[in-house]
């Protein structure tokens, strides 16, 4: 029965008279199958090893080394599982940080801190218009121009605080 699925699924290739070459079959049964799936001993590491398709080796190379495992030379399917199982613990962590709460979501935070530096900024901008009067007041000179003077120098202030970009990572 696991024959005729391997011939099935492409695993095992059958010859054109429709025989199956032990040999080849035995090989190809051997790069095909899953280390982890199987009830046999272990093989020796230098076996065990085997290489995975191209289409994921950037990924698991990257994985493994953020991690600082080895990742040079060709990729293995031990490799691949690890990366694989490194990827799973990340976003089982990820899920539980945001089920407690301690994750947020970026784009709703940025428009937080956006709609809030605009208040500042807002009230900053309000500020000389309140205080000018008073201050001429105490300093016994026309409002108007203290109002000007104070303006310019917070609009230059607020200009200088724009040019500072946080930068996300």
């Amino acid at each position: 029965m696991a024959v005729l699925r391997a011939i099935k699924q492409g695993r095992v290739a059958v010859e054109p008279d429709g025989t199956i070459d032990p040999a080849k079959a035995d090989a190809s049964w051997e790069r095909s199958t899953d280390p982890g799936r199987t009830r046999t001993k272990p093989k020796p590491a230098a076996e065990k090893l085997r290489p995975v398709g191209e289409a994921a080796l950037g990924s698991v190379r990257e994985t493994l080394r953020e991690q600082g495992l080895p990742s040079g030379g060709n990729v293995t399917f031990v490799q691949a599982r690890t990366a694989h199982e490194i990827a799973k613990a990340h976003l089982a962590r990820l899920r539980l940080q945001r089920m407690k709460g301690e994750l947020v979501d970026r784009a709703r935070a940025t428009a937080l801190v956006f709609r809030l530096a605009r208040e500042e900024r807002d009230s900053w901008l309000n500020w000389p218009a309140r205080v000018a009067a008073l201050m001429a007041a105490d300093l016994g000179v026309e409002a108007h121009a203290v109002q000007k003077l104070i303006e310019t120098h917070v609009r230059g202030h607020l200009a200088e605080l724009a040019e500072i970009r946080a930068e996300f990572r």
